[in-house]
């Protein structure tokens, strides 16, 4: 076997397609990753494959091929965008005497530069190492060496193949218990958001698509954004006001074509933010080539993952962009930045085009989330009896109060307030004091659409 290098940031790059040219948007997004992994793009060698050979993936031809363009161009690692077997990973690098990684291989290990929270090094980790076992096989020479039965190399008589499995299925079992404890905390902060009563919305999409700008513009917040695929791993929620009442908005990690199942397994309790959402804002580049293409990929994930019947306001992000390449993906003449609008079509999803990094149609977005979610405001004038006191002070809380007056038997209040806010407090003792602001319908939908809140409605 040869010594692996441990630079690998020399790259070549091996493009497998089936019959007709490689799709170029697929190697793109490949060449992104590499780059975004830190190695720099030395060759590409595209391969086509009609039949994957079981031992290297590649025909004996492409792999010559291969290796005279690893020598030309003095890369140091090479980088299939393609599922590897463990056999086949170790015969490729021992025919072309570099390291090999497959397309799997570096979405984790872009994963593991990107998790900055416990949670997220912790699922990382574990990804990593479930990934890792399927590939402990006798591969290096220490991996052969018996360590029982001969004269000063007696010990517990296992190999040291055996050892690291026996090891690494230790580590797995330590990550998937402090994990779950991390997942219990995590389950509990979502069901107090539950509690609050508050509709949960989630923004989705593909990598890159705009989605930590959008949720900063949106909120305030300082959600880590750059020009990079899988800028955000760790979730941040943050609560923020429309004209009918707060949401709680969650930034999620970013999707891409064929993610990893073990990503998928591993990132439950960051992807069940999407999951267990009541709206989805689906985020995509609106200047990107591809952008339907990019939209059936992350409906696909969505399926996946159990959000794939949730309902959806399509985002179309970065119009600013538009200007550069024409609203179809043609250069214009004459650049201009399309202005924002909703679409609502008589099928399919609302369609709201902003730009989060130029603040355009921001507002035409929190409308469509309204819109979507059934927020409105409720105005009236209500009578409060005067035991009623706690009741009075959460409606002064929330500054749903315009006008008060102190009578005999109570308080006269004049009410400007969220909808759901006003459904959520007529629930409570003294709450049917607020039934003159609820008609008939808003109380049939508080039952029909919204049974996570808990109301006792009788």
């Amino acid at each position: 076997m040869f010594e692996r290098s441990r630079k690998g940031e020399h790259a070549l790059l091996i493009q497998p397609h089936a019959g007709g040219p490689p799709d170029e948007g697929l190697l793109e997004e490949f060449a992104d990753l590499a780059r975004t992994a830190g190695a720099s793009v030395a060759a590409v060698v595209p391969a086509r494959i009609d039949r994957p050979n079981a031992a290297t993936l590649i025909g004996s031809g492409k792999l010559e091929e291969v290796k005279a363009a690893a020598e030309a161009s003095g890369a140091d690692l090479i980088l299939v965008n393609h599922p590897l077997s463990p056999s086949q990973e170790r015969n490729l690098e021992r025919a072309l005497q570099r390291r090999v990684v497959d397309r799997t291989g570096l979405i984790l290990d872009i994963f593991a530069m990107r998790a900055h929270s416990h949670e997220g090094k912790l699922q990382v980790e574990l990804a990593q190492l479930r990934h890792m076992a399927t590939r402990l096989i006798r591969g290096w020479t220490h991996l052969e060496r018996q360590r029982g039965g001969s004269i000063g190399l007696r010990g517990p008589g296992e190999t040291q193949l055996e050892t690291d499995r026996r090891l690494l299925q230790k580590r797995l079992e330590q990550l998937q218990v402090r994990l779950d404890k991390v997942q219990v905390q995590r389950t509990q902060q979502r069901r107090a958001r539950v509690r609050s009563e508050l509709p949960r919305v989630a923004l989705v999409g593909y990598t890159n698509a705009g989605k930590s700008t959008l949720f900063n513009a949106l909120t305030g917040a300082g959600a880590y954004v750059a020009d990079q695929l899988f800028a955000t791993l760790d979730p941040t929620v943050r609560r923020i006001e429309l004209p009918g009442g707060g949401v709680v908005l969650a930034d999620t990690v970013g999707f891409v074509r064929d993610l990893p199942h073990e990503l998928v397994a591993a990132f439950r309790s960051t992807l069940s933010e999407a999951r267990e959402a009541d709206l989805l804002l689906h985020v995509v580049d609106a200047a990107d080539p591809l952008r339907d293409e990019r939209i059936h990929q992350v409906d696909e994930v969505l399926a996946e993952i159990g959000a794939g019947d949730l309902p959806q306001v399509l985002v179309f992000n970065k119009i600013d962009r538009l200007a550069e390449v024409g609203e179809g993906g043609e250069t214009a003449a004459q650049p201009a930045v399309p202005a924002p609008r909703l679409d609502r079509p008589a099928e399919g999803h609302p369609r709201v085009w902003v730009s989060a990094r130029e603040s355009l149609g921001l507002d035409l977005l929190r409308g469509a989330i309204g819109e979507a979610l059934q927020l409105r405001q409720v105005t009236g004038d209500i009578e409060l009896p005067a035991r009623a006191g706690r009741l009075r002070a959460q409606l002064h809380a929330l500054g749903a109060v315009r006008d008060e007056r102190h009578g005999e038997h109570g308080w006269q209040l004049r009410l400007d307030m969220a909808e759901v806010d006003a459904l959520r407090l007529y629930a409570q003792p003294d709450g049917e004091a607020l039934r003159p602001l609820l008609d008939g319908a808003s109380l049939d939908r508080a039952i029909d659409d919204r049974p996570d809140y808990g109301l006792d409605l009788g």
